[in-house]
């Protein structure tokens, strides 16, 4: 099996799922096996937040951080990244960068998960590409701990990083390889593929 890699595009979402264990990404992608998510609580309450941040803070801009100005639920891709994906806001500063900020129906637990920062990573890449913009920095907010909001900054080893991951995940799309699963058993207990998984 094998995928033309010109107009191959991936997710950031996609890039979580192959974090957490790769073979996500062949289960998914090349057997074309759903996971269901959407049946899934925390999914489910996460989106319906996303629907009422969008309408109840349509107007707020977040002075502290020096913002000036924001677009709300931006979709976006990058034919040079293979990336494609939806940002919940896209900051503009008084300096002209420019920064994702994404809402996680989450705790904050004294540290910034490596998949969430990642993912804002990806999400500045596509910043960067689509506005021709220097991205220096992104932001989580943290629902679950009243709306805590959690800056990082970016260096470049961070997109070189990413974009590593990215063509990582392409090769087991494009090539149809079957890749090594999770190096933490404890991720297979919960997993929806758990009984075809070998």
């Amino acid at each position: 099996m094998r995928m033309d890699k010109q107009n191959l595009s991936i997710t950031p979402s996609e890039v979580i799922e192959y974090l957490f264990c790769p073979r996500f990404i062949f289960f998914m992608n090349c057997l074309c096996i759903p996971q269901h998510e959407e049946k899934r609580y925390k999914v489910l309450k996460g989106r319906e937040l996303h629907e009422e941040k969008q309408k109840e803070n349509r107007d707020y801009l977040r002075k502290k951080i020096s913002c000036v100005q924001k677009d709300i639920i931006v979709y976006l891709s990058s034919s040079r990244y293979h990336l494609r994906g939806e940002i919940d806001e896209v900051l503009y500063f008084a300096d002209g960068t420019m920064a994702p900020l994404d809402y996680k129906f989450a705790e904050y637990k004294d540290t910034i998960y490596r998949t969430h920062r990642i993912q804002s990573v990806l999400y500045a890449l596509l910043i960067k590409d689509n506005y021709q913009c220097e991205v220096r920095k992104g932001y989580v907010c943290y629902i679950r701990s009243k709306y805590l909001l959690k800056e990082m900054s970016f260096s470049d080893k961070d997109f070189e990083n990413a974009q590593q991951i990215i063509k990582d995940v392409l090769n087991v799309i494009q090539h149809g390889f079957y890749p090594s699963k999770a190096k933490s058993l404890a991720r297979c207990v919960d997993c929806c593929y758990k009984n075809i998984c070998v």
